[in-house]
This record gives structure tokens, sequence and C-alpha cells, in this order.
């Protein structure tokens, strides 16, 4: 009877005080967004591959929503124009954007919140540099009133050096340095090079010497990237 008890009683122990696994906790979301580059981005090659690799497979969820061609305007509503220039359409992407995160997520309980953001070749080509860092801080805290979180963490995708002597895109380094300040502005928050992802063979099968876009190379080792960095900020906000 004494060993039976013991049993019992060493069972439960084991019962009450066993960690509690990834699932329990939460799962992983990424919410992956911009313009063009981040269209060319296949999360499957790399970046989901690599956060399963470190969280577990079943215990992430990625959100993808991107469209080519679009200033920063079609995501974040309170964007204003440094001119007299007005879009047809302000916010409407990021409308799109969170009704798939929030039917992504419904009924599911969530640990963490990482935001990958890869565009700003087409606000450098209008010239909207000026306002470029509010939008970018805007939009990020956008996303934390409509989530209810102060805890999300924002890696933003810097952009390449295709623009940095082209006088077509006037504000490529004013945005360039803009992401990179935004991106050590908090503990939360990183970015990424890209200068070395633009050459090589593309997904269409055309040699690119220093492209506005990605080869096919590029955009694994941009997913690989973005993954460790979203990681590693995951890891140092516990």
């Amino acid at each position: 009877m004494k060993t039976t008890n013991l049993l019992l009683a060493f069972c439960t122990y084991l019962f009450l005080f066993q960690p509690c696994t990834a699932q329990e906790a939460g799962k992983h979301l990424f919410i992956l967004s911009g313009q063009s580059n981040m269209v060319g981005l296949n999360p499957k090659e790399s970046f989901i591959p690599t956060i399963e690799a470190e969280f577990g497979k079943g215990n992430t969820i990625v959100i993808k929503d991107a469209m080519g061609t679009q200033p920063i305007s079609r995501w974040f509503k309170d964007w204003k124009s440094p001119n007299d220039s007005v879009p047809k359409e302000i916010g409407d992407l990021y409308d799109r954007l969170i009704k798939k995160v929030f039917d992504s997520i419904s009924n599911q309980k969530i640990a963490t919140v990482s935001f990958i953001w890869m565009q700003g070749e087409r606000d450098a080509r209008l010239k909207f540099g000026a306002v470029y860092e509010k939008s970018l801080l805007g939009l990020y805290s956008q996303l934390c009133t409509d989530l209810k979180r102060t805890d999300v963490n924002f890696i933003v995708g810097r952009l390449s050096d295709f623009g940095i002597k082209n006088e077509n895109y006037s504000d490529w380094n004013l945005i360039r340095a803009i992401q990179m300040k935004v991106g050590e502005s908090n503990n939360r928050f990183g970015w990424i090079n890209t200068d070395d992802l633009n050459n090589g063979m593309n997904r269409q099968g055309k040699l690119i010497d220093n492209d506005i876009h990605m080869s096919l190379e590029g955009y694994k080792i941009m997913g690989k990237r973005f993954a460790d960095k979203a990681i590693q900020s995951i890891k140092d906000n516990k």
C-alpha cells in the first residue's frame, strides 16, 4: 500500500510540475508585408524552415500579403503627403493584411508577434522620403494598436544598393538611412542588409546585376536573414 501511495504521489508531482510545451505557451506569429521584393520572397524556401527549426513545426503562423510598386501610404492610414499629391488609396492594403492576420489567428493563442517589412522603393522614386520615418513608425504603432500588443518585434529590410546613384530614385539614400535608424531605435527592432542579394540569376532565368529586385538565391538568403533576425529579437526580449 505504501509503495502504491508513493507511486501515485510521484506521478501527481510529474503531472503538476511538467514544463509547458510551446503549443501550450502559444504560437509565434510572423507577419510579412511590403512591395515587390516581398512579393518575390517565397517564405517556404528559407524563412519557414528556419523558424520551424527554432520553434518546432506547428508552433508558428506565417502571414504574407504584399503588392509591387506600392508606397507606404497604402498601409499607413494616417499618411500625410510632403507635397500637394493626394493618393487615391490610403491604408487599403493594410486593411487586406490585417484581415488575413485576424482570420489566421482566430481561436489561437499567440506567444509572440514579429512584423517583417520590405518596402520603400516606390517612396524613394516619388520623393516621399521626408515623411517616411514617421510613416514607418506610424505603421508599426498602427499594427500594435490593432493587435492590442506592446511587444511586437519589427524587422525591416533595408533598400539594396540599386538606387544609390540612380537619379530616378532621389530619396533612395534617405530612405535607406531611415530604415537603419528605425531598425536601431528600439530593442525590439532590427534591420537586414540586402546589398549583396540583387546579383545573379533571377526567377525568370535572366542574369541580373545590381537590379532593383533580388536574384533567386538572393530571395532565399533574404528569407533566412529575416528569420534569423526575428528569432534573435524574440530571444533577446523574453
